[in-house]
C-alpha cells in the first residue's frame, strides 16, 4: 500500500478549515505506540483556523492554501503531498470540496468524517435538518472519499441519540465527541492490514 517508515507507519495529512478537534484526537492517536501514522502535515484554507495554531505549536508542517484558484490550490497541495510522501488524507473539516482530478491524482487513500449516519443527511447543515425531521438518533461517520459527495464506502459509524430539548448546538457538541473517539479507531482500522 505505502512505503512504511519505522515500524508499520505511513505518513498522514489531515486537512482542516477551523477549529481542529478532530486534528486533535488524530494527533493524540499518532503518538500512542500502536499507531499506524505519523502526523507530518496539515493543510488549511483558512489562516485564522484555529486548528493551524495548534499545528504550529505541535511543530506539524502547516500550509495555507488560497482557495481563490481551485486548480492553482489543488496542484499545490498536491505537489506538498508528494514532497513529504503523504499516503493518508484525513479531512477534519475541511470546508472544500475536492476534485475529481485532485482524487485521481492523489496516490494514496482519503477519508473523511461526517456528522451524520450516511447515507442519510449528505451535505451541509446536518443537524438541522436531523432535528427539523424528528430523528431519534443521528450520529457521525468516517467514510472514504469519492468523486460524490459524502458518498465513499463506509469505514466506521456509531450512534446519537436525540432528546426533545436537543438544539442543532447541543447535538452538534455531543456528536463532535464521538466524532473524536471513532476517527482514529477508524484510521486504525483500515491501516491494521499493514
Amino acid at each position: 500500500m505505502a512505503k512504511l517508515i519505522g515500524k508499520n507507519k505511513i505518513y498522514c495529512a489531515v486537512f482542516i478549515s477551523g477549529r481542529g478537534s478532530n486534528l486533535k484526537s488524530i494527533f493524540r492517536y499518532s503518538k500512542k505506540k500502536n499507531s499506524k501514522i505519523i502526523l507530518k502535515l496539515v493543510v488549511s484554507n483558512k489562516l485564522s483556523a484555529p486548528g493551524v495554531k495548534f499545528a504550529k505549536k505541535n511543530k506539524i508542517i502547516t500550509q495555507i492554501v488560497n482557495y481563490e484558484n481551485t486548480i492553482k490550490a489543488e496542484k499545490e497541495i498536491l505537489s506538498l503531498l508528494k514532497q513529504n510522501d503523504i499516503k493518508l488524507i484525513c479531512l477534519a473539516g475541511f470546508l472544500k470540496i475536492l476534485s475529481k482530478n485532485f482524487i485521481k491524482n492523489f496516490n494514496g487513500k482519503i477519508i473523511n468524517i461526517h456528522p451524520s449516519l450516511l447515507p442519510k443527511y449528505k451535505g451541509l447543515n446536518t443537524h438541522e435538518r436531523v432535528i427539523k425531521n424528528k430523528e431519534s438518533y443521528s450520529g457521525c461517520t468516517v467514510h472514504f472519499v469519492n468523486k460524490r459527495l459524502d458518498s465513499g464506502k463506509i469505514i466506521l459509524q456509531q450512534k446519537v441519540k436525540l432528546y426533545k430539548l436537543d438544539t442543532p448546538k447541543k447535538l452538534e457538541k455531543r456528536i463532535l465527541k464521538i466524532e473524536n473517539k471513532i476517527y482514529p479507531k477508524a484510521i486504525n482500522q483500515i491501516l491494521s492490514k499493514i
